[in-house]
């Protein structure tokens, strides 16, 4: 039996609505379609939220609105965890990568997430180095005077870092075992920004942290005295400051990726358009230039297997540090 034109059409257009509906990649193409939630686990401030802003603003016309939403504590851990336990729909990202992961794998008695079974990476947007800032009351203009003045007084002299566990506290660690300075008492913050706060403000007398554009400019206006950045070379948005190798302290050369990632199980064409349009923002030079500017150093080759080994290689340059350092948390 025919089925009359008017009834025909319209069961043709609820099969093809229904077969639309239950195809995972169709629902891909159609993301997104409500704003996105990028996750910085730290508090506003920082080398994470410089990096996230800019980032946000050059995919509005690339895929939509995205809102940044910091959520600091447990040096990352709080924020990825959140993600880590977020839907798998590509709503609610992480701005994750080498703190995170490190954080996490090797210092964690009891870790809140596993962040290589819970966290799918999407790519790497940029790597980021470290800085030795102090106040400018302290008389120090080199890592060798600042190891000669905090020696000399033994107990009295203070660093503020990100989180027990953080990279941060990682170099911070380090940098006093090659000193010989054990007495030198760190100081946990929440995020490099109240740490910064403090050191302008005379509270803490040295910090270590991540080298942002900000971070240069206080530098620059003297309103702190960066001794040493822990990048290979020199950066070429601040190549008046020494590297930690040319102060003496090669064991302290160190940096960190950040970058994109979601919860485990996220569609991989949602994957996908998310790398697609961050390399797509990356290609612009503009955007570059403006990384740059800010002590970032961009990625532009960057894809999910490719951030997935970069973390997985430095969990393991990280692991005997830790391991000599003894550190746990919690």
């Amino acid at each position: 039996m025919r089925l009359p034109r008017r009834q025909f059409l319209r069961l043709a257009s609820t099969a093809a609505a229904l077969a639309t509906a239950a195809s995972p990649h169709a629902r891909a193409q159609a993301y997104p379609t409500r704003p996105i939630k990028l996750v910085v686990p730290f508090p506003p401030g920082g080398a994470f939220d410089a990096l996230a802003r800019p980032w946000v603003e050059r995919m509005k016309p690339l895929i939509g609105t995205v809102i940044v939403e910091n959520i600091g504590g447990g040096g990352a851990s709080l924020g990825a965890a959140a993600v880590a336990r977020a839907t798998a729909d590509g709503y609610t990202l992480l701005l994750g990568g080498t703190l995170p992961h490190v954080n996490e794998a090797l210092l964690k008695r009891v870790p809140l997430y596993d962040p290589v079974k819970d966290l799918d990476p999407i790519l790497a947007l940029a790597a980021s180095s470290f800085c030795i800032p102090v106040h400018p009351a302290v008389p120090a203009a080199t890592l060798a005077e600042f190891v000669a003045y905090a020696n000399a007084n033994r107990g009295k002299v203070s660093y503020g870092h990100s989180g027990i566990g953080s990279l941060n506290h990682l170099i911070g660690e380090r940098f006093k075992l090659l000193a010989g300075m054990p007495e030198l008492l760190a100081v946990p913050y929440r995020g490099v920004g109240v740490s910064l706060n403090d050191l302008v403000g005379g509270q803490v007398p040295m910090i270590v942290a991540a080298l942002t554009a900000q971070m240069v400019e206080l530098h620059r206006t003297g309103r702190l005295r960066v001794l040493a950045v822990t990048s290979p070379a020199r950066l070429a948005a601040a190549p008046e400051l020494p590297t930690t190798a040319e102060a003496g302290f090669g064991g302290l050369v160190a940096a960190m990726s950040l970058g994109l990632l979601a919860p485990a199980g996220t569609p991989a064409p949602i994957v996908a358009q998310l790398a697609e349009a961050s390399r797509t923002a990356l290609a612009e030079p503009a955007y570059r230039a403006l990384l740059v500017a800010g002590g970032f150093e961009p990625i532009v080759d960057s894809d999910p297997d490719k951030f997935r080994a970069s973390l997985a290689a430095d969990v393991a340059l990280w692991a005997p540090v830790v391991a000599s350092l003894g550190l746990k948390i919690d």
